[in-house]
């Protein structure tokens, strides 16, 4: 099945403009691999799915320097982590058309997307903000009834430097837009990342973008109350 899968997604490979908003694959064949794998998984998990974690490589590794908190804090709540590398909001948005939500109906999605459109090939604020949207709306229509946890753009960098301000602008924006609507929370977690001077340490992002399992701990012990309050269960 993963083989096929593969073989499909290289004939589909799609060509676009970068739009933040527009539907695109990748075409780099380890990229075409792990969508294949999520989209296993999913099949898989099928009604069993509760949560999905949506996202780059800062998602996907909960599979990496995360592992470990994952399997004590967040397997039990019957999740999926549809995290991949490199991708940006754009990518995200191809992959839900192209079976990473396929026959599961989760009943949140924690949703962490957009460092990437600053990152390179590099978007305006105003495009990242209607990426990130364009994810969060997809999810609603697609899974009538979903809770999206949309957490803000984790800050990046040692120290203070101009792509953190412009990630604060478009987390404030996403603050002012989903404050009060129905299905959306915002939930900002990235000052948990810094150190009291506006730094981030070694010790919780190694290179200063990707967590370390304590890093991983700290995003874990501050959304898993909520999930599971959603859930209904007690936290782990």
């Amino acid at each position: 099945m993963l083989t096929k899968s593969i073989l499909l997604l290289a004939c589909i490979v799609q060509v676009g403009d970068g739009s933040a908003v527009t539907p695109i694959s990748r075409g780099d064949a380890w990229w075409i691999k792990r969508h294949a794998q999520i989209n296993n998984k999913v099949e898989e998990a099928g009604k069993n799915c509760t949560v999905v974690f949506v996202g780059d490589s800062i998602t996907q590794g909960w599979e990496g320097a995360g592992a470990k908190v994952w399997e004590n804090h967040i397997k039990e709540l019957g999740a999926i982590n549809l995290g991949i590398g490199g991708d940006r909001t754009e990518h995200v948005l191809w992959r839900f058309d192209n079976g990473n939500l396929d026959g599961i109906s989760p009943r949140v999605a924690v949703v962490m997307i957009g460092t990437n459109n600053f990152g390179y090939h590099q978007d305006s604020t105003e495009e990242v903000l209607e990426g990130v949207v364009a994810v969060v709306e997809k999810l609603k229509k697609d899974v009538p009834g979903i809770l999206v946890m949309l957490l803000d753009i984790f800050p990046r960098g040692e120290v203070f430097n101009e792509m953190r301000g412009s990630i604060l602008q478009v987390n404030q924006s996403l603050r002012a837009k989903y404050e009060d609507q129905k299905n959306v929370i915002f939930f900002p977690i990235g000052h948990l990342f810094l150190e009291v001077d506006g730094t981030i340490s070694k010790e919780i992002m190694p290179d200063y973008l990707h967590l370390s399992e304590e890093g991983y701990q700290r995003w874990a012990d501050a959304i898993v109350p909520t999930l599971s309050m959603y859930l209904n269960r007690k936290s782990p």
